[in-house]
């Protein structure tokens, strides 16, 4: 089973971009407090690299910022690739299925004065959002 699950806080802004074929893609980073301190009495903490893809990247966009406070469901994934002097370098990054956005929405972050693209301005496009359909309501309710 590969499953892991983490609460921690944005350490920058989610930057959002989009495949060739259009699939938008969430690359942010969660730093995680451990479960112990060091012998300094210091807390240390991870910086776990995420992606979150689709309409999941987008609400993450949309809705986290520098300083905001998360928990993440996902898996685990390594992949590797060879930088411009022929060297393997490895990537280790949580693939987001869920992720929780747990800092209120009215919290005043003065880390970060990015505002979420709320009108679906992504990339220098407009993203057009279907427009909900009215239901024919009988007055019958349906279970």
């Amino acid at each position: 089973m590969n499953k892991w699950i983490g609460i921690g806080n944005l350490t920058r802004d989610p930057e959002l971009a989009e495949t060739p074929n259009g699939v938008a893609v969430c690359k942010f980073t969660l730093a995680v407090n451990r479960n112990f301190t060091n012998a300094n009495g210091d807390r240390e903490c991870d910086f776990i690299n995420v992606v979150a893809w689709r309409k999941l990247a987008e609400n993450c966009y949309d809705f986290l910022s520098k300083g905001k406070k998360a928990c993440v469901v996902g898996s685990l994934q390594t992949r590797s690739y060879n930088d411009s002097n022929g060297e393997k370098k490895y990537v280790t990054e949580i693939m987001a299925d869920e992720v929780e956005f747990l800092s209120p929405k009215d919290e005043d972050n003065h880390q970060s004065q990015r505002q979420p693209e709320r009108g679906g301005q992504r990339g220098g496009q407009q993203r057009r959002r279907p427009a909900l359909q009215e239901l024919d309501d009988d007055g019958d309710i349906p279970f």
